[in-house]
């Protein structure tokens, strides 16, 4: 009986905490919203698609020229929808929570192919019927298929892959490189083959004339980093490559600058777009223009004279902006002004970090007031980035670091060949009000100390070093500032648990970031994730049951040099304290990383008494 009313009590509790009471906030790479365009070829009489366009993108044009078919988040989750060229009779394709996207027409315009996650979570290719509504799965395992195009007669389908390849590191850094070879195979799923060729990444493979030859563009492993972000430097031209699918000979194609998106529209005209010059946007390999700004795909209506695309637009910016779910038990959404929300303990307020004056100015610790959205500067120095503040836990103090910080703030210029290159230009550890008053610097010496989390009583925080000392978590007691060694691996983003009884951090080892807990005499050391893939930046749940984190685990699902984000792959995931019951919560294209948790998780609420430890 007591059990049942414990039971009760918590349901009660939970319905009367709200819709808030579980939300998960994180940051989202993402520049600019994706809205969708209509437009003559040479770029003249663009106008908006739909009248109200709501992250819209990957526009395809039907070979008979009536409809558009696009992928939109209106609904929530990347479905696939349809509607005329001229925006009228809009109807959804897809309704699965799992990201769908990237769909081609068959010939006859029966059937779309199209990369989802659906039924597994690594992208794979799949086929709908327009008639039938039937949807059946064409390819099958990890390293991700994309950039379907089926080929003129319909017998066969290509797609850029990174079936069997790793995704290592770039050189001297932490983001994972994107490897992909060309494959076809029949529309029935037979005959599944490799492209021939020895390039490290081909993609958007597209069908010239017959059925043997592909136009795709390729590049060095290196690039497919350099070629990812909004703006690519000089020395990353990829190459436009005339493909045999038989025998693997290639041809280059004279063109300059980062292309994508190659598109065969006769026997002797090539559309692509470039995104490295300040004039970007769609050109063509006879010289002439198409429309112009931040444009990611196109697609040309049957007889070239129309072109859907869609480019970044600028978006409407909100504190905290709601962000579909896999788990209508956690609210997700995203913080924008600034990176690695932190929330304080009552939820009211969190700190990002961010540029008030844009990258002209230094990185800034910033606090939101989530009732009115009002955002204020409480600490920017004259001379280092401010980076990460984490709140104490009566909500009056922030706590941060205080550096150069290269390796966040100075895009991919900045390289870690080996351990000591981490200490940079050193960094301390810094402590103001949350009103931005009593500022003063708790560490000091020539090491890179950075991420500090506060015990829950106040009195000690953790925090992680590079120096030449060593590298790992240390503690400092604020009183007495006495430092213990509470690790010595590549270890960081260390947090307290609101307990008090366990820290957690991401250790690099063996190649991968996974996420420990250790206690903090520093016994009970334990690995929590286990190799799948890039596991950092970590959250605790208000009651320190759960842990938010980002993961690259499902891999990429898209070709990153349409995503503008340094880590595309990246997803959130929680699970419990022990590094069970892991669950994914987003499932997109887009870099989601750093989660800041608000509120107490609903099963905790519900189960009417701690877990015992």
């Amino acid at each position: 009986m007591r059990s049942f009313l414990i039971v009760v009590i918590g349901l009660m509790l939970l319905e009367a905490q709200g819709p808030g009471a579980q939300t998960i906030a994180f940051n989202r790479v993402e520049v600019g919203q994706p809205e969708i365009f209509v437009a003559a070829s040479d770029g003249s009489n663009e106008h908006p698609l739909l009248p109200n366009p709501d992250r819209d993108y990957d526009a395809i044009w039907s070979p008979d020229g009536k409809w558009i078919v696009f992928t939109s988040e209106r609904n929530g989750s990347a479905d696939l929808f349809q509607v005329k060229p001229d925006g009228s009779e809009l109807k959804a394709l897809t309704t699965d929570p799992a990201y769908d996207d990237q769909a081609a027409f068959s010939p006859d315009g029966q059937k779309l192919v199209f990369v989802s996650t659906r039924d597994g979570g690594n992208a794979n290719l799949w086929i709908l019927d327009l008639t039938s509504g039937r949807i059946q799965r064409l390819t099958t395992g990890a390293g991700g298929d994309f950039r379907p195009s089926w080929s003129h007669d319909g017998k066969w389908i290509a797609f850029s892959s990174g079936r069997g390849k790793p995704m290592p590191f770039s050189e001297g850094r932490w983001e994972r490189l994107q490897l992909a070879d060309l494959y076809i195979v029949h529309p029935d799923g037979s005959d599944l083959k490799k492209v021939p060729g020895n390039q490290d990444f081909c993609g958007s493979p597209k069908w010239m004339g017959g059925s043997r030859h592909l136009v795709a563009y390729c590049m060095t492993a290196q690039q497919t980093l350099a070629n990812r972000i909004a703006k690519p430097g000089p020395g990353n031209d990829t190459r436009l490559m005339s493909v045999d699918t038989m025998t693997g000979a290639s041809t280059e194609m004279p063109a300059v600058g980062v292309k994508i998106n190659p598109s065969p529209l006769d026997q002797n005209e090539i559309g692509y777009i470039r995104k490295d010059t300040p004039d970007a946007g769609i050109y063509y390999l006879s010289g002439r223009r198409g429309p112009r700004g931040p444009i990611r795909t196109a697609s040309w209506s049957p007889d070239g004279n129309l072109v859907v695309f869609h480019k970044r637009v600028p978006g409407t910016p909100v504190p905290l902006r709601k962000a579909f779910s896999g788990d209508s038990n956690y609210e997700l959404q995203i913080a924008s002004g600034g990176t690695l929300p932190s929330f304080n303990r009552s939820g009211t307020q969190f700190v990002t970090t961010g540029f008030p004056n844009g990258r002209a100015s230094l990185s800034a610790i910033t606090v939101t007031t989530v009732a009115t959205g009002s955002a204020q500067v409480v600490y920017q120095d004259k001379t280092s980035n401010a980076l990460a503040g984490s709140w104490s836990s009566d909500g009056r103090k922030i706590i941060f670091g205080i550096g150069e910080f290269a390796a966040f703030f100075d895009g991919f210029h900045s390289e870690f060949l080996k351990p000591g290159d981490r200490i940079e230009g050193g960094a301390k550890v810094a402590l103001v009000n949350a009103d931005g008053t009593g500022f003063q610097e708790l560490t000091s010496g020539a090491g890179n100390n950075a991420f500090p989390s506060f015990s829950p009583d106040g009195k000690r925080f953790v925090y992680r070093t590079f120096s030449r000392e060593g590298n790992g978590l240390r503690i400092m007691d604020l009183d007495t500032k006495a430092v213990i060694n509470l690790t010595d691996g590549y270890d960081n983003f260390p947090l307290w648990s609101p307990r008090g009884d366990l820290i957690m951090f991401a250790r690099l080892s063996g190649g991968t970031y996974d996420v420990y807990t250790i206690k903090p005499d520093g016994s009970s050391l334990r690995r929590l994730t286990n190799g799948k893939g890039t596991d950092a930046h970590m959250a605790w749940s208000p009651d320190g049951e759960y842990i938010a984190f980002a993961s690259s685990r499902m891999g990429f699902k898209d070709e990153a040099a349409y995503t503008d984000s340094p880590q595309p792959y990246g997803e959130i995931f929680v699970m419990r304290f022990d590094g069970t019951g892991v669950e994914q919560l987003t499932d997109n294209q887009w870099e989601d990383g750093a989660p800041g948790w608000r509120g107490v998780p609903v099963r905790q609420v519900a189960s009417g008494s701690p877990t015992a430890r």
